[in-house]
């Protein structure tokens, strides 16, 4: 009876060492989790605090979990257009290539051929900055129309009856000297003036005092705004597009 006892009681007390064990190893999971390496920059170079911000807001759009309906609606990035600008840049390069490596040797036996390649760099680079200028302006991320069956009843279901027609244009300001960041999305390829929503925050709001990036932040405000887009809440010219006051991070 005695010897059951032993036995019965070590099982016990190996069982809650298990238990121990389990436990410590779920804590140690958990602070894993909330372990978050956030990215520090300097606030004061404004053109890589722009850089992140953009990126940040591209990489939200075109995540899987953005729309109020899940994983169920899909946003999927244009390339058409960044292709066409990567062709003029490559074949601008190859126009450049030609001229230095395989002509200019011979110069001015082949002074024709060599003034051909560069007057093409120069027009196709022309060209490149044109497009970027009065095309792109502010635009960060264009989207394709939606394709899907399921995903278009579900968005026209919200309020938005045209995202199966038109993408997504995303736009960004973040003006010189100022500390407001400012989102803009509207549909792509619409004849002008088309339904938008805006938001506008102060960095501050995502950066703190030592430029450490809040990007969860930033990404949870970007669903807000898609969120409203999908859902047929569109701005007006009139609104200021609910701008927030500067708080500061500590």
């Amino acid at each position: 009876m005695a010897k059951k006892n032993k036995k019965s009681a070590a099982a016990a007390e190996a069982k809650q060492k298990e238990e121990v064990v389990e436990e410590s190893e779920e804590e140690e999971e958990i602070e894993e989790e909330e372990e978050v390496e956030l990215l520090q920059v300097d606030v004061g170079d404004i053109i890589k605090v722009k850089q992140i911000l953009d990126e940040t807001v591209a990489g939200t759009i075109v995540s899987e979990e953005i729309s109020a309906h899940g994983e169920a609606v899909e946003i999927k990035e244009e390339y058409s257009h960044d292709n066409f600008k990567l062709f003029l840049m490559a074949l601008a390069c190859a126009f450049a290539a030609v001229a230095q490596f395989g002509l200019a040797a011979d110069f001015p036996k082949n002074r024709f051929w060599l003034g051909v390649c560069c007057a093409c760099y120069f027009c196709l680079s022309g060209i490149l900055q044109l497009i970027m200028t009065f095309v792109d302006k502010d635009c960060i991320l264009q989207t394709k129309p939606l394709a899907d069956a399921e995903a278009i009843k579900l968005v026209k279901k919200s309020g938005n009856k045209e995202m199966d027609k038109y993408g997504i244009r995303v736009r960004t300001q973040f003006p010189r000297f100022s500390e407001f960041y400012t989102v803009i999305l509207e549909f792509q390829g619409k004849d002008p003036p088309s339904e938008f929503v805006k938001q506008t925050w102060s960095v501050g709001q995502f950066f703190d005092v030592d430029g450490f990036f809040d990007e969860e932040g930033l990404m949870e405000e970007v669903e807000k705004l898609y969120q409203r887009f999908e859902a047929g809440k569109f701005d007006t010219d009139g609104d200021k597009g609910g701008k927030k006051s500067s708080k500061k991070n500590n």
